[in-house]
């Protein structure tokens, strides 16, 4: 069939439907011709010559190409690896800006742009077509009826972060209808809001959706799946194996229906982007997009050998953020995201690899620039995972304004404190109250610290309190995969055990990590599945595993509902008290001029916490108090923001300790509202007042409220 090809125009990038016929456009600054290749229902490939090329971008417009329709690139140029380019037009590519993918990328030795069994390995040149391994492209209609969608916007300081997984979470939830599990669609079901809703969650952080390398080789080899999906090789598209769609290009319209749907509900979405490597991996992996786009400038090269990367993430390659196209493919995407499809915000996979624009990680860099400019994105929760494995890449407190953080420090304090390590208490007093040390001086408030307990990389919270030592023989590595030391202890017994004292130790450690979480200043994460008593069986690195290890089972017994019931009333009691979700640091004194500080931390005599008592190294017990007259917030009318008061008594220790009131503060009435060696909070709870010792059993905490 003959077609007709136009100039088109040179901005958008990627294939832009107008209702009469498709534009098409790609950046590459090296390549020497460009073919647009379109593939009809049956697979039957027509090669289209494009010619025009402005500003590095090669362009051209088609008359009657419409939604659906299936495309590709081959792009020619130099094949030199030793000069940085990797040219191959026998290598079907997918559009760096395709809006969908329709599958995914079959592994084989014919991906490499070079001949598989060389002895001189990627020095070679392949010329083996890899049409049938390469998903196509699909032009799509972006028009979509919001009715009024807007992005929610609830406050930072008011959030509660559920970190989840598209498929891992509705994969085995028994009400939602079985074609629907482990989609966009499911994420979008009823009975999965419903759960959100009544655990109180502001906001899902989903793990990656851009479409990524599904079964990269090493996997692939041993029948598994990168599950997690941090390998994108787009990212505009949807990954489509999310999708229940049976039609290409309709995820985009099933993504877009479950952001709707659970805006609807008032839960913001944030995904977790990947912009700063990409699934071709290192220079004897795939090449299935960028790499044969135009390889030079899209990834990061090793200055004096350029047939190499720079790996500061430790898969192969690093974009390369220096380049202006490559910094626009990126602002482009984020924009998109939030744009056309109405994201809340996101989470930034290892971000200070996005800050390297020479070896050192610069928190003024260009990347960080442009967004705190730009009016799109600068009004949208930006998250960093704030390292990488480059030299000083680990950057927790160095973020700019705008930017909350993966705070690992609290996450490693918190579980070193309930371990019972020594010379804790400085650190987890720092944690619990925000991390002022690390966020208060560059301007940043109590909420620029994301705060979690657990995290999909790692132990969940069943796995933290049962076992010493990683398990990972399912992922074919022998165990030797994922980090070893852990911060975890298994209470006694490695794994299951029927031991009644440790099964009850177990569940106060879980409810002590998830009291300390929902009660610290800043932002609480929660994991999915935590509440849910979700184990991977001491899997902590289960990025390979689309499997029951990964997936929440749905259906426990009823005494695992009790962590489910507890969670919930625990959200419910930090959303009902600002004193847990202060926007301003506490100064230690009072703010009104009255005669009670804003927080004073005891010891167990109910002393004020001297500063030679911080760092001893045996003591393993603390007590604060947290004063809701002195607030320093006022709410949307302009109005005082006032609470209740509360008494938080912490015991790391092994043993009972009876905790005296505080002075000053011992006059008054206190009554107990959690207990954590209680499965509940406590409805009608002991109350204290004078002498009264407030006992406190070992590896547990209580929490006392102001009796009026």
């Amino acid at each position: 069939m003959h077609l007709e090809v136009w100039p088109g125009k040179v901005y958008p990038l990627g294939s832009y439907w107008d209702g009469k016929g498709t534009n098409f456009a790609l950046f590459s600054e090296n390549a020497t011709a460009v073919e647009l290749c379109l593939f009809d229902k049956d697979g039957k490939e027509q090669r289209v010559s494009i010619t025009e090329v402005d500003n590095h971008v090669w362009h051209g417009y088609i008359p009657g190409i419409s939604p659906g329709h299936r495309y590709g690139y081959r792009v020619h140029g130099p094949y030199d690896p030793g000069a940085g380019h990797r040219f191959n037009p026998n290598k079907l590519l997918i559009d760096p800006y395709a809006k969908a993918i329709e599958g995914d990328v079959i592994n084989g030795p014919e991906l490499s742009g070079y001949n598989w069994e060389d002895p001189e390995e990627d020095l070679s040149f392949s010329e083996t077509d890899t049409a049938h391994l390469i998903p196509k492209s699909i032009v799509i209609d972006e028009s979509f009826d919001w009715s009024g969608d807007q992005l929610l916007q609830t406050p930072f300081h008011e959030t509660i972060i559920y970190e989840t997984h598209v498929k891992g979470f509705t994969k085995l939830q028994p009400n939602i209808p079985e074609e629907l599990r482990g989609t966009y669609s499911g994420l979008a079901h009823p009975a999965v809001i419903s759960h959100l809703q009544t655990l109180g969650i502001t906001a899902i952080e989903l793990m990656p959706v851009h479409h990524f390398l599904a079964y990269p080789g090493h996997l692939a080899d041993k029948e598994l799946k990168n599950y997690w999906g941090y390998d994108s090789i787009n990212f505009f598209a949807p990954y489509s194996g999310y999708s229940c769609a049976t039609v290409p290009g309709e995820q985009v319209r099933e993504f877009k229906e479950m952001v709707k749907a659970l805006h609807k509900a008032g839960i913001e979405v944030i995904l977790d982007v990947v912009y700063n490597h990409t699934g071709e991996g290192n220079h004897l992996g795939p090449t299935v997009s960028m790499r044969g786009v135009d390889n030079a400038s899209y990834y990061r090269l090793v200055d004096d050998n350029l047939r190499y990367y720079m790996d500061f993430t430790g898969c192969g390659n690093s974009l390369n953020v220096r380049h202006p196209q490559i910094l626009k493919l990126i602002m482009d995407s984020l924009r998109y995201w939030v744009l056309e499809m109405h994201v809340d915000g996101f989470r930034f996979d290892l971000a200070s690899a996005l800050a390297r624009e020479l070896y050192d990680v610069n928190n003024l860099g260009s990347f960080f620039n442009i967004i705190h400019q730009d009016p799109v994105l600068s009004d949208v929760k930006l998250i960093a995972e704030p390292w990488d494995v480059g030299p000083g890449g680990y950057q927790v407190g160095n973020f700019p304004l705008l930017w909350s953080e993966w705070n690992g420090r609290y996450r490693d304090t918190v579980r070193d404190f309930w371990r019972g390590e020594d010379r804790t208490l400085g650190e987890f007093a720092y944690r619990f109250t925000g991390s002022s040390d690390l966020y208060e001086t560059t301007g940043r408030s109590p909420y620029a610290s994301i705060n979690f307990i657990t995290a999909h990389d790692g132990f969940p919270l069943y796995d933290l309190v049962s076992y010493n030592e990683k398990h990972n023989e399912a992922n074919g590595e022998n165990s030797c995969d994922g980090e070893s030391h852990n911060r975890s202890w298994n209470c006694g017994a490695e794994g299951d055990t029927d031991d009644p004292q440790v099964l009850a130790l177990r569940e106060r450690q879980k409810r002590n990590f998830l009291v300390t979480l929902m009660l610290s200043q800043g932002i609480p994460m929660l994991l999915a599945g935590d509440e849910m008593e979700h184990s991977q069986g001491g899997n902590n690195n289960a990025y390979c595993q689309d499997s029951e290890i990964s997936w929440l089972n749905w259906e426990f017994p009823e005494e695992k509902a009790q962590l489910l019931d507890f969670t919930r009333e625990l959200i419910y009691f930090r959303r009902k008290h600002p004193v847990f979700q202060r926007r301003k640091w506490f100064q230690g004194r009072p703010i009104y001029g009255k005669t009670v500080n804003d927080i004073s931390w005891f010891n167990l005599n109910g002393t004020e916490m001297a500063d030679d008592e911080w760092d001893v190294g045996f003591a393993k017990a603390i007590a604060v108090f947290l004063n809701g007259q002195e607030i320093p917030r006022r709410n949307r009318y302009g109005q005082r923001v006032v609470d209740e008061n509360f008494i938080l008594f912490f015991n790391a220790h092994w043993e009972l300790i009876e905790f005296k009131l505080p002075e000053g503060l011992n006059e008054q009435q206190w009554v107990a509202v959690i207990d954590t060696k209680e499965p509940s909070f406590l409805e009608d709870g002991p109350t204290y007042t004078g002498d009264k010792a407030v006992p406190v059993l070992g590896q547990s905490m209580v929490v006392l409220r102001r009796s009026e």
